[in-house]
């Protein structure tokens, strides 16, 4: 539940900084000032990720490689592994 917690607050934090970048823009703001706040955004949206990635492989992760069903399990890392391949893309 901490977990969520630190996520929610996270993510609120990051959905005031993008209305800080529409105000920016909506203001003719220097370019390289916008910018420096949406790289600000993306990081605090990769940390987020990471903060969830790290519960899931917490949590979901180890009931699947510890449960009896075999699909399960590969299932579980096929997402992960889905989940990297789809990061690298980007």
């Amino acid at each position: 539940m901490k977990d969520n917690e630190n996520t929610l607050r996270r993510l609120k934090s990051i959905e005031g900084h993008v209305r800080g970048i529409e105000r920016m823009i909506d203001e003719d703001t220097y370019c390289i000032d916008v910018i420096r706040q949406i790289q600000a955004v993306q990081a605090a949206l990769d940390k987020v990720s990471t903060i969830i990635l790290d519960n899931h492989l917490n949590s979901c992760l180890i009931t699947a490689v510890r449960g009896d069903d075999p699909e399960d399990r590969e299932r579980v890392l096929k997402e992960i592994s889905e989940v990297f391949a789809a990061s690298a893309k980007i």
